[in-house]
């Protein structure tokens, strides 16, 4: 076989790699679907064989078997539609009312009782945590991206001020470098 032979690729809608699938325009609406209705399922599975659920039960159960459905590998699609963030937060409002004891109680003081965050902060705090890893040189230097410091901020508080961008197309806003700048210098 010559090296030098150029082989045509295939176009296709979409495509699974390392269990997140990717659409031709990177929305994520397929895998986002899926691991919605997965959730769901796993939910159903819980309300129908355990119907007297107590709060440690719930927080074992729920952490265990319905958040990683909704959380694996969350900063590669992490969701920036305000459509997906209300479904996905669905998910962890309808599981809280499994709690028989808990099920007349608003779902922000459902989350406090239980000591749940929202899924939304959850992302939030993973990605954080991502964003330090790579600015502190945990990471191994060749395959990390660097990320661009702005020199020119001569303001108290940390020296690692992410370089800000702004873009004309909200799509770009939601790339997981853009949408942390603000959070990671709040944290100084």
């Amino acid at each position: 076989m010559d090296r030098n032979q150029l082989f045509p690729l295939e176009k296709v809608k979409s495509m699974v790699d390392l269990g997140v699938r990717f659409d031709s325009n990177l929305t994520f609406k397929d895998h986002i679907s899926e691991r919605i209705n997965k959730a769901y399922s796993v939910l159903g599975i819980i309300k129908r064989n355990f119907i007297y659920m107590d709060e440690d039960t719930f927080i074992l159960l729920y952490k265990s078997m319905v958040r990683p459905h909704v959380e694996f590998a969350n900063s590669v699609w992490c969701p920036y539609k305000i459509d997906d963030l209300k479904e996905i937060e669905k998910i962890q409002k309808r599981a809280t009312k499994l709690v028989i004891t808990l099920k007349n109680k608003s779902y922000i003081d459902t989350l406090i009782y239980l000591n749940l965050p929202t899924l939304k902060y959850r992302r939030l705090r993973g990605d954080m945590i991502e964003v330090f890893k790579i600015t502190h040189n945990i990471y191994d230097t060749t395959v990390a991206r660097d990320l661009i410091f702005n020199e020119r901020a001569n303001t108290r508080g940390n020296h690692y001020k992410l370089q800000n961008y702004s873009f004309h197309i909200t799509t770009y806003e939601s790339i997981f470098f853009c949408t942390h700048c603000k959070y990671l210098e709040q944290l100084a």
